[in-house]
């Protein structure tokens, strides 16, 4: 009997740990669940290893949300301005109870990032955010007054059809304070960056707040490469104010810079630096998403290369639009891709080796013919110096087909920033001689940016 009654007691003691087991079990999963849960629209948290850099606009919403409590807000962004959990920036602040969102401003290639380089943006009413969109591409590539003072008249009367890139006196609803979360990569030419310093100059003219949360420089932020732009005489929207090509500046540095000496009036600036971004690292280091800033800027091996595959912009030269390997494949259909690799390869480039390509561009030039040239392939990107290897690849093809290849003079020039590299290509000075001359201009600009690193 006693046998049975101590085989009860078990029996039921089992039953318990199994009905506890099954509850932890439970309880398991539902916190495993509600951890994975979204909060907000898009991916889900993550689970893992936190991002090691968080960025700007991280840190203003946990931080600096004072600074624009009880105004009306204006967002200068895309797809790139992102939190690290890729949730946009406009989301993020559309659903803020501390932030009156009341319009959206979009760089080239629009706030959603469809359009390709140079193609029109109009302005817009979004419904999905039940917002104005203002082109900064479009007939304004500065912020005019209307597009911050007067914003609903200017949504029933603004025609962006009309007038061509031709800054209008019709463009910001009324504002107190411009924000800016656009990603930019490292090159001067991007035209983000002159986006950036021609809304801080309305914004000024204003009287209004520009903040700029700043991001990573994904190329790093210590090596400087290519001419200084010669000022004012080569400015443009694809080149400003005298940086290098390579500036080794965040958005956020470029944002005090211009503001101390180059904007006709100072703005009233504020830069939410990053948390723990260092200078020395490259995108793929930070833990951070890659978002593509442009169509044409695909991954970071794309950012690696533009700051010397961009002057084949200037050329006849295909740079590789059209194709899903953009800056990094180039050729045109009268280069035989076997020959010039071995040339190209024979020089023995810092960083990079090429590989025989044949392409056929869906857009831009040589639209639908095939193409042979090579790929760019980066194999030690902190040796390798785009401007100097695509100096090389001008000159190679240059030499080898003289008949054939030609400079863009006027857009060749813009984007360098001068005429003198130009010319010292033509009169046959090497790449390496050019790269040599540049140098005293750079220490020079180096001096300057000093005071306006953050990191």
């Amino acid at each position: 009997m006693k046998r049975i009654k101590d085989g009860k007691r078990r029996f039921i003691n089992l039953k318990k740990e199994v009905r506890l087991l099954l509850l932890v079990s439970i309880i398991s999963a539902v916190s495993l669940w509600m951890s994975c849960r979204s909060d907000g629209p898009g991916p889900s948290k993550r689970t893992g290893t936190e991002p090691k850099v968080k960025p700007g606009v991280e840190v203003f919403l946990e931080k600096h949300l004072d600074l624009v409590r009880g105004k009306k807000v204006g967002l200068v962004t895309n797809p790139s301005g992102v939190n690290s959990r890729l949730h946009s920036t406009a989301w993020l602040f559309k659903n803020n109870s501390a932030i009156n969102l009341v319009a959206l401003y979009g760089p080239e290639h629009g706030v959603r990032g469809e359009a390709q380089a140079g193609e029109y943006v109009p302005f817009y009413y979004d419904e999905k955010f039940q917002l104005p969109v203002f082109s900064l591409y479009g007939q304004s590539f500065k912020p005019a007054p209307d597009m911050l003072n007067n914003i609903d008249e200017l949504m029933r009367t603004f025609d962006t059809q009309s007038a061509g890139k031709i800054p209008e006196e019709k463009m910001i609803k009324e504002i107190d304070v411009m924000v800016f979360d656009l990603q930019d990569i490292g090159t001067r030419v991007y035209t983000y960056v002159a986006t950036m310093a021609l809304a801080m100059e309305s914004c000024a003219e204003q009287g209004l707040d520009f903040i700029v949360l700043d991001r990573p420089n994904p190329i790093g932020g210590e090596i400087l490469e290519g001419a200084v732009l010669k000022y004012p005489e080569f400015s443009s929207f694809v080149g400003l104010y005298p940086i290098p090509l390579r500036h080794g500046l965040t958005i956020g540095e470029l944002a005090r810079l211009f503001n101390d000496n180059f904007l006709s009036k100072k703005a009233r600036l504020t830069v939410i630096p990053m948390e723990g971004w260092n200078r020395d690292e490259w995108f793929d280091q930070t833990g951070l998403p890659w978002v593509m800033p442009s169509p044409n800027m695909p991954t970071l091996e794309t950012a690696t290369v533009y700051p010397g595959q961009v002057y084949l912009e200037g050329t006849n030269i295909s740079e590789g639009r059209g194709t899903t390997r953009p800056f990094e494949l180039f050729g045109a259909p009268w280069i035989d891709g076997w020959d010039l690799t071995q040339k190209l390869n024979s020089l023995n480039l810092a960083g990079v080796i090429f590989r025989e390509a044949w392409f056929t561009p869906t857009f831009s030039k040589y639209q639908g013919e095939r193409c042979g040239g090579c790929q760019l392939h980066v194999i030690d990107r902190e040796a390798f110096r785009p401007f100097l290897t695509s100096l090389w690849i001008i000159k190679t093809i240059r030499g080898m087909y003289p008949d054939k290849f030609e400079f863009h003079v006027d857009y060749f020039d813009k984007i360098m920033g001068n005429s003198d590299i130009r010319l010292a290509l033509e009169s046959g000075q090497s790449p390496e001689q050019i790269d040599r001359e540049l140098q005293a201009d750079l220490k020079q600009f180096d001096k300057l940016r000093q005071r306006y690193l953050l990191y």
